[in-house]
């Protein structure tokens, strides 16, 4: 089995500014911050102003790859135990894990303060939660503590279209909880096929994920339940009026792709399928919530 060295006993480099991005999972934000514009969008009839839709996507995206930072802080033995993480900046000793404690703590405080100050201070508190819940409660306790861990702890995940409506109507409406449930539908069996896809290495690690835990046929079947989960939830935009004929013809080509893929990973134990599933995931996700996007502004009536 291979190994990887942990931070403490990799020869120390010099940091560059590209070791802070990577701390900050740029392509994970920017995926958040698309369901947050969504969400902005959504929340009125209007476009929002130009100067909020700047400063939300600011203070949230701060606040996000802080809490991205912590991340890497809290999983740094673990990452040096996986192939798919062993070179990230701590792992390496690229950055250490004093400068990298100094580093999130400016992001998240700077975020929430840009929020709190110039949105509106709902969503510097909800913004903070889903921080706390991200870094603390789901990385140093969940993630270590049970295999539901993505499912319980994927509510601090999902939040960014919540932000995003409470930045314009400055409180908390079904719409905008709704927006948020069906990113928290959608997060097991996206992060659950990384798991199939990825198993020796998060069995290495040590992290009770559904895989280790029950076995890749129980995970399989998961991720066809809450894919039908998340297919249903999709729907709910349309039936609720939040969204038109557009969306519910888009969003059902997307869930017949989806379902399709769900459907190939559980009659197979092939890897690759599983990987391939978690990569259109992510799309799917970026597709459905730019379809609601383009709904709004051009709806089609039946």
């Amino acid at each position: 089995m291979a190994t990887y060295p942990l931070a403490e006993t990799v020869q120390k480099h010099h940091s560059s500014w590209r070791d802070y991005l990577a701390l900050c999972k740029l392509k994970v934000v920017v995926v958040m911050l698309l369901t947050l514009v969504v969400g902005m969008c959504l929340a009125s009839p209007a476009p929002p102003s130009f100067s909020l839709l700047v400063l939300t996507n600011l203070g949230v995206g701060l606040a996000a790859a802080g809490a991205a930072a912590i991340n890497h802080v809290l999983d740094r033995e673990i990452d040096a135990r996986m192939a798919r993480t062993a070179r990230r900046p701590l792992p390496q000793g690229r950055v250490s894990t004093l400068s990298a404690v100094i580093f999130a703590t400016l992001l998240g405080v700077s975020g929430i303060l840009v929020l709190a100050v110039s949105v509106n201070v709902l969503t510097a508190l909800l913004t903070l939660f889903s921080l706390v819940g991200y870094a603390f409660i789901y990385t140093a306790f969940l993630k270590r503590a049970t295999p539901q861990n993505i499912v319980i702890g994927g509510v601090a995940g999902a939040a960014p279209p919540l932000l995003g409506w409470t930045a314009v109507t400055g409180s908390v409406a079904p719409e905008g909880l709704l927006l948020m449930l069906i990113i928290f539908a959608w997060t097991p069996p996206h992060f659950w096929a990384l798991c199939l896809a990825r198993r020796v290495d998060y069995e290495r690690s040590g992290i009770p994920m559904l895989p280790i835990t029950h076995g890749d046929a129980y995970t399989r079947l998961q991720i066809v339940l809450y894919t039908l989960l998340t297919i249903l939830t999709t729907a709910l935009p349309y039936f609720s009026e939040l969204s038109g004929l557009a969306y519910l013809i888009g969003v059902s080509l997307l869930n017949v792709r989806f379902l399709q893929w769900s459907w190939r990973v559980y009659r197979s134990s092939d890897s690759a399928n599983a990987m391939k599933m978690f990569k259109f995931s992510i799309l799917y996700i970026m597709s459905l919530f730019a379809i609601l996007l383009v709904d709004h502004y051009w709806k089609i009536q039946l």
